[in-house]
């Protein structure tokens, strides 16, 4: 066991040296997040940490220097900053390494939490093809599931394998001292080298602000309409496709593309599968109807 224990010691030092110069803290000592550099100039982070175009960066040489933001992906919680590296090096990223990420693999999560120091840990990956939701609510599916402990400010921060590759960025906290990471394959790859080129996501939007089933349940009884699944609307936003095909708050979506609204997800990939445009089953008061929504791109 001591054998072990001093192996397991070894490695985790020697990952933190390889991947520490590369790992860089966001905000002056309260925990705002964790990041990891891409490329000269070019830090990977979460969207969900960042408030507002600009952000301290602690670097690993412990210097601060000011950034701002290139391109944010607030669906997929991701967001790429601009910012003075000092010449650390980029981590290594090979999209192959998260895909063959399996239960049981050992993985190594670093982060330095508001620039207060830098935190290497070990741990096992409990999951894979877990989802959660994003900053807009959207779920964000393929998620890796583990174990490696790292308190509060380190989100934005690298998961890796003990060579130091890039396999996913840690973001959510779960019960239980478990982490959840954003996995670092090819479709990640591709989409933060379009944000570090400042091009936008281009992802269809209704443009409504919508309450769940129970919320929309409980109004509905509470006005004396009959009780109907659906996700009610609260809001619209003027121009959206929303308002072109003529929602209003108060409408209750009930299907979309045919298919029964249980929830944001069927609406979430509804849209997302729609291409040019999608149609609404819309309950209004009593009356039920179809619209059909117009997506621009």
């Amino acid at each position: 066991m001591a054998g072990f224990l001093d192996e397991l010691q070894a490695v985790v030092t020697a990952v933190g040296e390889r991947v520490g110069p590369s790992v860089i803290g966001l905000g002056r000592g309260w925990g705002r997040g964790s990041g990891v550099i891409l490329a000269d100039g070019r830090v990977l982070t979460n969207a969900h940490v960042l408030r507002g175009g600009e952000v301290a960066v602690k670097r690993a040489d412990g210097e601060f220097a000011l950034g701002s933001v290139a391109g944010v992906d607030a669906d997929l919680d991701v967001a790429v900053i601009e910012v003075d590296t000092g010449g650390a090096p980029a981590i290594a990223w090979d999209p192959a390494a998260a895909n063959a990420l399996r239960t049981g693999s050992p993985v190594f999560a670093l982060a330095d939490p508001g620039g207060r120091g830098l935190r290497t840990t070990f741990g096992l990956v409990s999951s894979t093809g877990r989802s959660f939701r994003g900053p807009r609510g959207r779920r964000i599916g393929g998620s890796i599931e583990h174990s490696a402990p790292l308190p509060r400010g380190s989100s934005g921060g690298p998961l890796v394998d003990a060579e130091g590759r890039l396999l996913g960025i840690n973001s959510v906290r779960m019960e239980g001292g478990l982490l959840l990471a954003l996995p670092a394959d090819a479709a990640l790859h591709a989409r933060v080298q379009a944000l570090a080129r400042g091009e936008a996501p281009r992802r269809a939007r209704l443009g409504v602000a919508l309450a769940p089933p129970r919320a929309a349940r409980r109004l509905r009884a509470a006005v004396g309409l009959p009780e109907r699944d659906g996700l009610l609307v609260r809001g619209v936003e003027p121009g959206s496709p929303a308002d072109r095909a003529g929602l209003e708050p108060g409408d209750l979506l009930v299907a979309a593309a045919g298919q029964a609204l249980r929830g944001f997800d069927e609406l979430f990939d509804a849209i997302e599968a729609a291409g040019g445009e999608l149609v609404l089953t819309v309950v209004r008061g009593t009356e039920e109807r179809e619209v059909t929504a117009h997506f621009t791109l």
